[in-house]
């Protein structure tokens, strides 16, 4: 597949890249766990379909260090046994803030609480903040068909 278009080639792409990638250090360089915000980026991924991000971000996480299986696992991540309590609070609000238009409120009290038991106040925030910038950045990929499978550890370091 080519792309439909290359964002990142046009003028208005280094203004917006620069404050979208300058979202995401925020996130990175957050109190949240770093494999927490790998996790969560590939769940989203998925969902979005996303296959530059999913690309992406499996690697990256695989970098930092993550086993294959647990990369393997986190579409099933509900039947997995390789997750702890707080990943799977972080991923079932990744999926609910991803899926807002399927239900209108989608993120639910509950899964509000569940997180709110594993992260602080400042995590919380980062987790939000994460989800927020994975669906931004799968948006941007999936409308202009952006490819996946070349991507290199490390390329946007």
């Amino acid at each position: 597949m080519e792309a439909r278009l290359n964002l990142f080639g046009t003028s208005i792409a280094p203004q917006f890249g620069k404050h979208l990638n300058a979202a995401g250090r925020v996130v990175m360089d957050s109190t949240l766990p770093g494999t927490i915000q790998h996790l969560v980026e590939i769940r989203a991924s998925q969902i979005n379909g996303c296959g530059f991000c999913v690309d992406m971000h499996t690697k990256e996480a695989a970098r930092a260090g993550e086993t294959s299986v647990r990369l393997n696992l986190v579409a099933a991540w509900r039947e997995a046994t390789v997750f702890t309590e707080a990943e799977r609070a972080a991923l079932e609000l990744a999926e609910q803030g991803t899926r807002l238009a399927d239900t209108p409120g989608a993120v639910t009290d509950e899964a509000w609480a569940n997180a709110a038991k594993h992260f602080d106040e400042e995590q919380l925030a980062a987790l939000v903040a994460a989800i927020a910038v994975i669906n931004a950045y799968n948006r941007l990929n999936v409308m202009v068909r952006q490819p996946a499978g070349d991507y290199e550890p490390g390329q946007f370091d």
